[in-house]
C-alpha cells in the first residue's frame, strides 16, 4: 500500500486519531497547534495541492508558529505539495529528526486475542491516564494538554490496559476506530516487566476489540531506531506502507 493517496488517507486518520486543541488551514496546509506537546500536534501537515508561493507560505507559517512561542515543524512523506518541500527546508536549514514508519495490517483473516489481563474503557478515565502519563513518562505540565485531545476524539475510542493480580499495570496502549480501521497508539509496557509477551497480548486485544467493532485493517506508527517495537509488529504481521519525519526549524 503505497499509492499518494492511500498514504493521505493514514495521514488524515492519524490526525483524528490524535486531534490538535487548534487547527488552521492554509493553502492545502493543515497547520496544528497543541502547546507545544508533541511534534505530530504542533505541525504543519502539507497534504493538499497548493498554489501559494512556496517561499512566501513558509516565511506565513514561521511566523504564525513564532507568534504563539512554537517551534515551527513540518511533519513530511512522500506525499507532500509540492513534491520538493524536503529539499527546500533542507537548503532552508531545517533538521531531520523523527523518522517514522507507518505500517499495516489486514484483519480478514488474522487471529486476534483478548487477553484476560486486559481490561477496556471507551471513555477516559482517571486510573488509565495517570498509569499511562507514568509509563510514558509525561511531564506533568503536559498532562492536561494531552488530556484535552484525548477528550476530543471524534471517534470510538478503546483505552486499554493489562494488569496482574497484584492490580499492577504490565502495559498499556488505546486504540481508535474510524472508517474500518483501527490505529494504536502509545502502546508502552512497564520496564520491570518487558520482554515478558505483555505488548503482543496488548496489541493483539486491541485488534480483537477493533475486529468486533468493524475494523477491517489496522495501522501504527513506530520509530525506526525502536528495534524492540519492531520486531514486535513484524512478529504481529504488520509491514510498512510508507515513512514519514519531521523538518525543525533550527533555532539561531
Amino acid at each position: 500500500m503505497s499509492s499518494d493517496i492511500d498514504i493521505r488517507k493514514i495521514e488524515e486518520l492519524s490526525m483524528n486519531a490524535f486531534p490538535s486543541l487548534q487547527t488552521q488551514l492554509l493553502d492545502g496546509w493543515v497547520l496544528r497547534f497543541s502547546n507545544g506537546y508533541a511534534k505530530r500536534a504542533n505541525s504543519i501537515n502539507p497534504l493538499y495541492h497548493s498554489q501559494e508561493d512556496i517561499n512566501r507560505k513558509i516565511e506565513k507559517c514561521e511566523k504564525v508558529y513564532q507568534r504563539k512561542g512554537l517551534k515551527v515543524i513540518y511533519k513530511l512523506t512522500t506525499h507532500v505539495f509540492p513534491e520538493e518541500l524536503d529539499n527546500i527546508l533542507e537548503r532552508k536549514g531545517y533538521g531531520l529528526v523523527g523518522e517514522t514508519s507507518v505500517q499495516l495490517l489486514s484483519l480478514d483473516e488474522e487471529e486476534t486475542i483478548f487477553s484476560n489481563k486486559a481490561s477496556i474503557d471507551n471513555q477516559l478515565n482517571d486510573r488509565w491516564f495517570s498509569e499511562f502519563c507514568e509509563l510514558n513518562h509525561i511531564k506533568v505540565a503536559d498532562q492536561h494538554t494531552l488530556k484535552q485531545m484525548l477528550n476530543h476524539i471524534n471517534a470510538d475510542v478503546c483505552y486499554v490496559r493489562l494488569t496482574n493480580e497484584k492490580e499492577e499495570t504490565l502495559a498499556c496502549g488505546m486504540g481508535v476506530l474510524e472508517g474500518g480501521w483501527i490505529g494504536l497508539y502509545d502502546i508502552v509496557t512497564s520496564k520491570m516487566h518487558r520482554n515478558k509477551g505483555y505488548g503482543i497480548e496488548l496489541v493483539s486485544s486491541i485488534l480483537n476489540w477493533g475486529k468486533k467493532h468493524g475494523a477491517e485493517k489496522a495501522y501504527l506508527q513506530v520509530m525506526l531506531h525502536n528495534i524492540p517495537a519492531l520486531k514486535l509488529y513484524k512478529k504481529l504481521g504488520f509491514t510498512e506502507a510508507y515513512q514519514y519525519w519531521y523538518r525543525i526549524k533550527r533555532e539561531c
